[in-house]
């Protein structure tokens, strides 16, 4: 079975595209690129990965085809199209010829219509989706769970997987409204969610593993062992801790589960979601 990480970036690192890598970020203020990951890969034996956009341009398509076409080790490509744009179809027909790419997301996050994921013209370029056999990856902050539930009801078959756990506030050590969001949204089966982004969302100096322990509680209990993916959000991650890091809070939460079950999150169920070979 492939051991897969289902989420990471890479990128030459542009000031004014990637504005939300701040000062404070200053250690991810720089180019990322197959070369620095694939060793990292590699020592921990991972067999592959799933690369997800960062910024919302079409030409960041190109440049993650790019590197995915170059590397054999990038399984997967989530791209970027403006599901608002009338012409959306026509985009999403146009990349059936890159076998890589499997999906598509959309920052929904920080948007200043919180719902703006129910709107009729976005639901319109996802219902789409299935046409073409794309997942969609959902990229949303806590206060977006009620609205997210009710939008991904409208569409039972369309695959769906929730980046970082709805970026949950660990830092402020908020469970109970984001939890009651995570376990209406899970009710849904055919939505997913990776196990990622847990770092960045808790104190970034001082963060401890027991810190990160109830938000992984809610996921597995509200999604089960078999909707659940790794994603090491590298290298994201990297402004709160290493790969290894990142990669161990999970292993050693998981230590005690099955070995079917490991295999499962880390990579059986991605390879499953996204359609990897």
């Amino acid at each position: 079975m492939l051991r897969i990480d289902a989420h990471q970036h890479f990128w030459h690192f542009n000031p004014y595209r990637d504005s939300w890598i701040t000062d404070e970020m200053a250690v991810i203020q720089r180019d990322f690129l197959p070369k620095d990951l694939q060793p990292i890969l590699q020592r921990h034996n991972f067999d592959g990965c799933v690369l997800v956009q960062s910024s919302q341009p079409e030409q960041e398509n190109d440049f993650l085809l790019e590197q995915a076409g170059q590397q054999d080790f990038v399984k997967a490509v989530v791209g970027w199209v403006n599901f608002l744009a009338e012409d959306v179809e026509e985009r999403l027909a146009h990349y059936k010829q890159f076998p890589k790419l499997k999906g598509f997301r959309y920052i929904l996050q920080g948007n200043p219509d919180k719902a703006i994921m129910l709107w009729p013209e976005f639901t319109r370029g996802i219902s789409l989706l299935k046409k073409y056999g794309y997942t969609y990856d959902i990229l949303i902050y806590p206060d977006q769970l009620h609205y997210t539930a009710e939008f991904v009801a409208a569409f039972p078959d369309q695959p769906f997987v929730l980046d970082h756990l709805a970026k949950p506030h660990i830092k402020q050590r908020e469970v109970q409204e984001w939890k009651q969001g995570i376990q209406a949204l899970a009710k849904h089966k055919q939505v997913s969610c990776k196990i990622s982004g847990l770092v960045t969302e808790a104190d970034w100096q001082n963060w401890k593993q027991e810190d990160l322990i109830p938000y992984i509680d809610t996921v597995v209990e509200a999604f089960g062992t078999e909707r659940i993916m790794f994603g090491s959000d590298w290298p994201v991650c990297l402004v709160a801790a290493s790969y290894e890091e990142t990669l161990g809070v999970v292993e050693k939460y998981f230590s005690a589960f099955s070995k079917e079950e490991q295999e499962a999150l880390f990579g059986g169920n991605a390879a499953s979601f996204y359609g990897l070979v």
